[in-house]
């Protein structure tokens, strides 16, 4: 539970040392993607037991990003065969059809170069970390071919990646990027991209830095959770909308920011962070090193 370092419980199942995504949807309904197939795991209510089903295979090759939309389908981004597929998990195919990407690596609009992490928003378009293509590719719902939205060959003016591994929209609908060889997160607002985290773009293990960060995401309180894998940790980053009446210990690191996102009182989806208060207001994420124990994805 939020603000608790112990675990509720322990979901025991056989996972490979492969096991590199996991989603979990709204309703508590876990999927793992575990070279080279992906795994739903059932636990049982008012009790510890829980069994492990596999749903899909997807050929001899890594599953770098899963994602369970509102309609209930699942969308998988397979590394080596450089394309995302999904299937509707309400049918007992296991058929996954291919939404992005042809198969052959490249870096033209319907291609893909080892894609990791995905996000798919509210309208069904597809977010997709592109990663040795250096950019986030998105792909509107029917659509096969990607538009640049950040990145050096983006046609607008964006910002340079290294290598991103996951991307993940906010309650505003501004993307947050893992820029994982430069060892930094970047976010967006109206004005643009800009480093929020880690912005020295060297690695190092100190509360202000981050080391090949491998994955991101919103809870429901705003605060930003980070997989730092060359420093096997999870970071947690508390969003204060008011540091006067935050208690900050000495041994945080503050990283702060304007954000200027519009005020929403949309209820957000699964990844997305609460809606922001005031607009225009500064906002503070106080890095604390953590200790969570939670299922190795790396």
């Amino acid at each position: 539970m939020n603000n608790s370092n112990d675990t509720n419980f322990i979901l025991y199942t056989n996972l490979s040392s492969s096991a590199y995504s996991i989603f979990v949807t709204t309703n508590g309904q876990i999927y793992v993607g575990d070279y080279p197939s992906i795994k739903q795991i059932i636990q049982f209510s008012n009790s510890y037991s829980n069994q492990t089903t596999t749903i899909a295979t997807v050929s001899s090759y890594y599953i770098m990003g899963l994602f369970v939309d509102l309609n209930n389908t699942l969308y998988c981004s397979i590394d080596y065969g450089h394309k995302v597929v999904k299937k509707w998990l309400n049918e007992n195919s296991s058929t996954m059809t291919t939404v992005a990407g042809n198969g052959s690596q490249g870096s033209a609009s319907n291609m893909l170069y080892y894609p990791n992490g995905i996000f798919v928003d509210t309208n069904f378009d597809l977010y997709v970390a592109d990663c040795w293509n250096h950019r986030i590719q998105l792909f509107h719902l029917g659509e096969t071919n990607g538009i640049t939205v950040a990145g050096s060959t983006s046609a607008n003016l964006t910002i340079s990646l290294y290598y991103p591994t996951d991307v993940i929209l906010d309650g505003n609908r501004y993307l947050f990027i893992t820029d994982t060889d430069n060892h930094r997160i970047i976010g967006s607002d109206e004005n643009g991209f800009r480093c929020i985290v880690a912005c020295s773009m060297s690695s190092g293990a100190t509360s202000n830095q981050l080391s090949s960060l491998r994955s991101i995401v919103f809870d429901s309180f705003g605060n930003l959770f980070v997989v730092d894998r060359n420093n096997h940790r999870i970071q947690k980053f508390c969003l204060l909308s008011n540091s006067s009446n935050s208690k900050i210990e000495n041994n945080d690191s503050i990283s702060s920011f304007h954000y200027l996102g519009p005020t929403t009182t949309t209820t957000t989806n699964v990844n997305q962070s609460k809606s922001f208060k005031e607009k225009l207001k500064k906002k503070l994420f106080v890095l604390k090193s953590q200790r969570v124990d939670l299922l190795r994805l790396f």
